[in-house]
């Protein structure tokens, strides 16, 4: 396996455990934080979303440790607000990136022939996904298409020069 695909590889599961801490922390966080009848039982599932994203972590850690990697201690951001909706669609996005990245790292998992490696991101991206359909379902919203890559924003079109 060429050195380089396995750096790549280490680099993009640290991206990823950097995303299950910044998991585990809105969860905890917003599971306490939302309030009013209307909440309770999307309040209780971010609870356990919680324990399982703490699973995952354990699990991509010693993937990174496998193959010869440091894990991460850094979590990404975790978006503060008091409003219970932007909570859930914060969520939600993060959820959304964790799916698009661990479907990327079951391919890299499977070219460097770590098919041991891609089962266990392919049970943590199917744990995933369910909390995209809690998430979504506690919106109001459809489950984003997450099937086509992410798309940079478009870029504007060019400027029309007037006629003389």
């Amino acid at each position: 396996m060429p050195d380089s695909a396995r750096a790549d590889l280490i680099k993009g599961l640290n991206e990823d455990l950097s995303r299950e801490y910044q998991a585990i922390i809105a969860y905890v966080v917003y599971s306490q934080m939302l309030k009013g009848a209307q909440y309770m039982s999307i309040a209780e599932e971010l609870e356990l979303h919680a324990g399982e994203e703490l699973a995952h972590a354990i699990t991509i850690a010693k993937q990174i440790d496998y193959l010869g990697g440091t894990p991460t201690v850094t979590p990404l951001p975790v978006k503060v607000t008091d409003d219970p909706r932007e909570m859930l669609q914060a969520d939600l996005d993060n959820e959304n990136a964790t799916v698009r990245a661990y479907r990327e790292r079951v391919r890299q998992c499977e070219t460097m022939g770590e098919f041991a490696m891609a089962e266990h991101i392919r049970e943590i991206l199917r744990q995933e996904q369910e909390h995209q359909i809690d998430l979504a379902m506690a919106l109001g919203v459809d489950v984003p298409d997450m099937s086509a890559p992410a798309q940079p924003p478009a870029a504007a079109p060019p400027a029309k020069t007037p006629k003389k």
